[in-house]
């Protein structure tokens, strides 16, 4: 509870596992996508396809960072560990599935946006940078990421969960913290492309390092400065945002 990074020791068992789910979800993503250019909207795919998509980036690029905390949660379990810890992260992943529905809205509006004059995309662009990057400077952000740094105080709460719900509640509720703590870096996907691989690749670098790393903080305000610079030089620079403004671009 010192602000301190959730310890990555004792994360051979049940934190080895998620990061088995997330490598499994990275060969998927480099396997289909690996030679794909930034693509705009929703990728032509329907509702139930792109949540199957999405379910597993949000595999590949956040159960790296959490694979600690689900350690320390499983710390508190002394019987049936294996199940419950699945369900924990079943529990998990459902928040950001549902997640997963505003963002294929979002997808599609901007997807409709990319399809317009150069300058309505160059300017959608702007606006998912500028968003992004003001919420990575905002107090919310900080407590949620807190909460990811230092889940001591999470671990009494989920200890107090009565009944056989207790792993996925504490599971969701971790998630519901993840979720406020990492949307603005989600976000900034549909302006580098959905799938764009290099653009999940350092998303998720940031988030783990966020998370992990002592000057997490730091990180987390030296992105958002980085993304309200990123949402003016977009209009000099429109290839920047190549989901939004088709720079056909394979990376950043």
């Amino acid at each position: 509870m010192t602000g301190r990074p959730a310890t990555v020791r004792h994360t051979a068992g049940p934190a080895g596992l998620l990061l088995v789910a997330a490598a499994a979800a990275w060969v998927w993503a480099v396997t289909r996508w690996g030679g794909a250019h930034a693509m705009p909207g929703t990728m032509g795919l329907g509702l139930p396809a792109f949540l199957a998509v999405w379910t597993l980036m949000m595999a590949a690029m956040m159960l790296p960072a959490t694979a600690p905390v689900a350690a320390l949660y499983a710390r508190t379990i002394t019987v049936h560990r294996a199940p419950r810890m699945v369900a924990f992260t079943v529990a998990y992943l459902l928040v950001w599935v549902a997640a997963g529905l505003p963002a294929y809205a979002l997808a599609g509006g901007l997807g409709r946006a990319a399809s317009l004059p150069a300058a309505v995309g160059t300017a959608a662009a702007a606006a998912v940078f500028a968003v992004g990057g003001l919420y990575q400077l905002t107090p919310l952000k900080d407590r949620c990421l807190a909460k990811c740094r230092s889940p001591l105080g999470l671990m009494l709460r989920y200890a107090s969960y009565p009944g056989p719900s207790r792993d996925l509640r504490a599971g969701a509720h971790h998630g519901a913290f993840c979720l406020g703590c990492c949307w603005s870096l989600m976000v900034l996907l549909a302006a580098f492309g959905l799938m764009n691989l290099w653009a999940m690749v350092v998303v998720a670098a940031v988030i783990t390092a966020e998370k992990l790393v002592p000057a997490g903080r730091l990180v987390a305000r030296a992105v958002g400065i980085v993304s309200m610079a990123l949402a003016v030089a977009v209009f000099w620079v429109p290839a920047l945002a190549p989901g939004l403004t088709g720079g056909g671009m394979a990376g950043m």
